[in-house]
């Protein structure tokens, strides 16, 4: 059984919001073409026919469905050499076996940020939300939710890194190992990540 419940991984809701009818990428290229705030709104979105946007002919449509496909989920700090990068494409089970049994190890005191990357195909994607939750022996310790945003399909990676936290420090905190889940959400409350790893502190980064 996960140590962490699907309900400690609901995202919040905004009251009196509701979701809005979903549109093709191509019905969205084709809306309002005189309103020019709108035309920047998708160019940066991705989508083809927005003028003069940077990602202009990127979008594919190969995909006739929404899809968002999780890429890495990393850390990085100003006191890491290069980022600690858990690769995606292997999948919940596999991810769940390699980072829970050898979890990822974090300097004590020192701040951090967490940052996926991932690709978006077939169809505009919004609302995505990245959760959080993090367990010892059992007790919630912190949870974490911040908005990805809204993307359009691109040939290009997207990533977004989250805000810093303080890693914990002392001797209680270097003892034992901390069980996170991760999730990825949408507007529609499809879930495209959702998978479980762990970390320790230490004194220091890992070699």
């Amino acid at each position: 059984m996960s140590a962490v419940q699907d309900d400690e991984l609901v995202p919040s809701t905004t009251e009196g919001y509701k979701v809005g009818q979903s549109k093709t990428v191509a019905e969205l290229a084709d809306l309002d073409k005189e309103d020019e705030s709108l035309q920047r709104w998708k160019a940066s979105l991705g989508l083809a026919g927005a003028q003069g946007g940077p990602a202009e002919g990127k979008a594919s449509l190969s995909n006739p469905s929404k899809q968002v496909v999780p890429q890495t989920l990393f850390l990085e700090s100003p006191t890491l050499k290069k980022p600690l990068v858990l690769d995606l494409t292997q999948g919940a089970t596999a991810l769940a076996t390699r980072f829970k049994k050898n979890p990822l190890v974090i300097k004590e005191g020192v701040d951090y940020s967490v940052g996926i990357t991932f690709s978006v195909e077939g169809q505009i994607v919004s609302g995505l939300k990245y959760l959080q939750v993090v367990k010892r022996a059992g007790l919630s310790l912190d949870k974490m939710e911040a908005m990805i945003g809204s993307y359009g399909p691109a040939r290009d990676p997207y990533q977004k890194i989250f805000a810093a936290e303080e890693s914990p420090s002392g001797m209680l905190a270097r003892s034992g190992s901390y069980d996170v889940r991760s999730r990825i959400i949408d507007d529609d409350n499809k879930t495209w990540l959702d998978f479980e790893w762990s970390f320790k502190i230490a004194k220091e980064w890992a070699a």
